[in-house]
């Protein structure tokens, strides 16, 4: 049985009174059918209408060979009167991230001569994949003129030409359509063959936002919200941006110039703590001159400084510098260097002895181990002939 679709006769019906047709039990609820209905099914990129049916829950909508059937949380009476109310929130957004689309979609078709070749309204943005490459630089004018679309509160005309007409309409597809086939245009902008539900007028969106536009397959994928979502984030963005401002003392329109020249400093920081830790690492290395193998334990040190101190040692003891740096508890950095020799053998060992792993050139073995410093030197004395030195 063909159910009537409300949703096209009045994109803005919030609730209808309509009469129960079927209800079949599933595993999940109820698959209930209404002679008419306003609840949207999900389809073409566009996620499915919720709300109430009576005193029932409308947990999802579909459509099959034009019936519509809404699943239920429970049991409807086969020939009763119900009222359905809609979730208008949800439904409201996603009119405006669909309608968003198509004029994002049109705009890029006209300056590109890209397809919309797949679309998804996720839960917090919507995507959009084309079939061209679309340059950076021309974001910013996507997004402009989409704005444009949306201040001249444009009307959204949804319409199914007859059979005659229908081959003389120019219009958005990714196939040719046999009739009938329903038109959603956007005047100046886009013309789409399109199942969805829209805003009456394009003001009703309020506000396109570009996200991002990344490489996806021959063309790309542009991530974009409208509306209620767009000033939601956008708020968002505001409030982490004035935090900004604040930490840097900054006005709130020159955070990215104090950024930068915050990475300025630290990186004229961090060359200078360089300088001065490789100094300290060769004075250390110093004072195990002719030292046999070397044990030594240093705190906080990152895994591309464990390595230099290694080095550095190793460049004086006649043996193999081992130098940890960590705690008990969440384990240790380590690595085994020696000048002259390899020392595979020694971190396999070490690695299997001590809960731990890692890898590197002859001379060098770097990893971590899940053991304690008690049981590090317990491994040495067991393991390394010569004498060794413990940094305690």
């Amino acid at each position: 049985m063909t159910t009537r679709k409300l949703f096209y006769e009045a994109c803005h019906m919030r609730s209808f009174s309509a009469t129960v047709t079927g209800c079949t039990p599933t595993e999940k609820g109820f698959f209930v059918t209404l002679d008419a209905t306003a609840f949207y099914p999900e389809g073409g990129g566009q996620a499915c209408d919720l709300g109430t049916l009576g005193d029932a829950s409308v947990l999802a909508v579909t459509e099959k060979e034009d019936e519509i059937f809404h699943l239920c949380d429970k049991a409807l009476a086969v020939g009763e009167t119900v009222s359905g109310v809609l979730n208008w929130q949800r439904r409201f957004d996603l009119m405006q991230q669909h309608t968003g689309e198509h004029i994002v979609s049109g705009i890029v078709h006209q300056l590109l001569g890209g397809h919309n070749v797949g679309f998804h309204v996720g839960t917090d943005t919507v995507t959009i994949d084309f079939d061209v490459p679309v340059p950076p630089e021309k974001l910013p004018e996507i997004e402009e003129l989409a704005n444009q679309a949306v201040f001249q509160n444009l009307p959204v005309n949804c319409h199914v030409p007859n059979r005659e007409t229908l081959p003389k309409c120019a219009y958005r597809s990714k196939r040719e359509l046999p009739w009938p086939v329903r038109l959603v245009e956007i005047p100046g902008y886009d013309t789409c063959a399109c199942c969805g539900v829209h805003v009456a007028f394009t003001g009703e969106i309020g506000i396109i936002k570009l996200l991002s536009c990344c490489k996806f397959h021959a063309g790309v994928r542009i991530e974009m919200v409208c509306g209620a979502r767009a000033l939601k984030l956008l708020s968002e963005i505001f409030e982490q941006n004035r935090q900004v401002s604040q930490a840097f003392s900054a006005k709130i329109l020159e955070t990215g110039a104090a950024a930068r020249k915050m990475n300025d400093a630290l990186a004229a920081e961090k060359f200078h703590a360089t300088r001065l830790e490789k100094q300290l690492f060769a004075a250390i290395g110093e004072g195990f001159s002719q030292q046999d193998n070397v044990l030594y334990f240093a705190e906080g040190l990152e895994p591309a400084s464990v390595r230099n101190l290694a080095d550095a040692i190793s460049q004086n003891c006649l043996g193999i510098a081992a130098v940890f740096s960590g705690n008990d508890e969440n384990g240790y950095q380590l690595c085994l260097a020696n000048k002259g020799g390899d020392v595979h053998q020694a971190g396999k060992a070490l690695a299997d002895a001590l809960n731990g792993r890692g890898g590197g050139k002859p001379g060098f073995f770097q990893g971590s181990v899940h053991a304690s410093k008690e049981q590090i030197v317990v491994f040495f004395r067991k393991s390394l002939s010569g004498d060794y030195f413990e940094k305690l």
